[in-house]
């Protein structure tokens, strides 16, 4: 009989499936087979989370974009409201001074 944990796929006494190690490939010396897999299943994770990854950097892409131009607009909208009352301030100062000059005339 094999010992628990040597083979089965779930630990006899908790039934827990054994979980992978993280190994450092740089401190442990590993066969150029052992190196391989380990490119296929980092290349098989890769491949898999690429959807994902995708629709978050496609959505993430459109926010910036959106807040880009919120930005840009928001600056046309507030240039355009400036130069809109200043328009309005010198239109003031005409009628202020047609009124001063209409207040000399019939003045004495």
């Amino acid at each position: 009989m094999a010992a628990p944990g040597a083979g089965d796929p779930l630990n006899a006494k908790n039934g827990n499936a054994p979980f992978a190690q993280r190994i450092d490939p740089s401190r442990e010396k590993l066969t150029p087979a052992q190196l391989q897999f380990m490119r296929q299943v980092q290349l098989a994770q890769w491949q898999k989370t690429l959807p994902q990854r995708r629709t978050r950097n496609i959505m993430t892409g459109l926010g910036i974009g959106a807040l880009v131009l919120a930005i840009y607009g928001y600056t046309f909208y507030s240039v355009a409201q400036e130069r809109f009352l200043d328009e309005l301030e010198d239109e003031a100062k005409a009628a202020r001074a047609r009124a001063l000059e209409r207040e000399r005339a019939s003045g004495p």
